[in-house]
């Protein structure tokens, strides 16, 4: 489960600083200016929205006693 967040912030901060870069407000690489990263940049927000999503559900049946294997 928290491994699934742990990623999920990565792909985050990652995705943030590629879409800055990609719409030229970050600058210093030579992805600044590049449309293509800040596409790539919400691509890799989806998916850590995504993997926060999951993480969540699977923290929410591991803790509901119902579910619990005992």
């Amino acid at each position: 489960m928290w491994v699934r967040g742990v990623i999920g912030l990565v792909l985050l901060a990652v995705g943030v600083v590629w879409i800055a870069q990609g719409l030229g407000a970050l600058h210093g690489s030579p992805m600044t200016g590049q449309a293509i990263w800040a596409v790539l940049g919400a691509l890799l927000l989806v998916v850590a929205v995504a993997l926060f999503t999951g993480a969540g559900r699977a923290r929410k049946r591991s803790s509901h006693p119902a579910n619990s294997n005992d």
